[in-house]
C-alpha cells in the first residue's frame, strides 16, 4: 500500500484550510487534533458544543485543568477573550448558522455529501449522536477527516450510506489519510492525493467514481 498520512499530517492538512476569521467547532475524536496546528498569528475562533468560545490548543503535560474540557471530555486551553457559556446558548450557535465551519469525523459519506458519524448499527455498538446532527445542519460547511478504509478494508466513501444518517447532503469536502475530496452536485472531485499515489490506484480503492480535479499534490 502506498504511504498514507498520519492523524498528525491529516490534522495539519485540514487546518490549512481554515481561514482566518473563521468561527469553528472541531469535533470529538480525531477533529480535535486540528487545534494543535492552527497558526498561533491568526484569529481563529474554537467553539465546543459543551459551551466554550475562543478555545486553544492542548494544554501542556501537567497543565490541565480539569475544570476546563471540550465535548469530548478532553482537557483543553482558552485563549485570551476565551469564555464559556449554558450550553443551552452553544447549541443555538450551532443550529443558528453562526459557524462558518465544522469538522467532523465520520463512519461513511455518500456521493451525494450524507454524512453517518453516530452509529454503525452494530448490536454492541452504544450510539452517541451528541452535537453532530446540529452541526451537520447548522454550519456553513461541514469538513470530514477520516480514513479512506475502515479495519475492514472497506472504503468509507459509499454509493449510498448503510449507517444511520447524521445529516443529509451536508458534506462539502472530505480529507482522508489518501486525498482530498471536494463533493460538489453528486461529484467527488479529488483536489489533491499524497505522493506516490496516482489517480487510478486511489480509484481502485474509491467504489464511487471519482474525478480528477487536481491542482497538485499533498506537500
Amino acid at each position: 500500500m502506498n504511504k498514507r498520512l498520519n492523524r498528525e499530517q491529516m490534522a495539519a492538512r485540514v487546518a490549512r484550510d481554515i481561514p482566518e476569521g473563521a468561527y469553528v467547532n472541531l469535533g470529538i475524536g480525531l477533529p480535535t487534533r486540528v487545534a494543535d496546528y492552527l497558526p498561533p498569528e491568526l484569529d481563529i475562533f474554537l467553539h465546543s458544543e459543551n459551551g466554550l468560545l475562543g478555545m486553544g490548543p492542548a494544554p501542556a503535560p501537567g497543565q490541565a485543568d480539569p475544570d476546563l474540557i471540550n465535548a469530548g471530555k478532553e482537557p483543553v486551553t482558552l485563549l485570551p477573550g476565551g469564555c464559556f457559556f449554558h450550553h443551552g446558548d452553544s447549541f443555538a450557535m450551532m443550529r443558528g448558522g453562526h459557524l462558518d465551519i465544522c469538522v467532523l469525523g465520520a463512519f461513511q459519506v455518500s456521493r451525494r455529501g450524507d454524512l453517518a458519524n453516530w452509529h454503525t448499527g452494530a448490536p454492541d455498538a452504544i450510539p452517541a449522536v451528541g452535537g453532530a446532527m446540529d452541526l451537520a445542519i447548522g454550519a456553513k460547511q461541514v469538513f470530514v477527516m477520516m480514513e479512506h478504509l475502515s479495519k475492514q478494508g472497506e472504503c468509507k466513501l459509499v454509493e449510498a450510506c448503510s449507517y444511520p444518517l447524521t445529516g443529509v447532503a451536508c458534506v462539502h469536502r472530505v480529507y482522508t489519510d489518501l486525498a482530498v475530496i471536494d463533493l460538489r452536485d453528486g461529484e467527488l472531485l479529488v483536489r489533491e492525493c499524497v505522493p506516490g499515489l496516482d489517480f487510478d490506484e486511489l480509484q481502485r480503492l474509491t467504489p464511487v467514481r471519482l474525478t480528477d480535479a487536481r491542482q497538485g499534490d499533498i506537500r
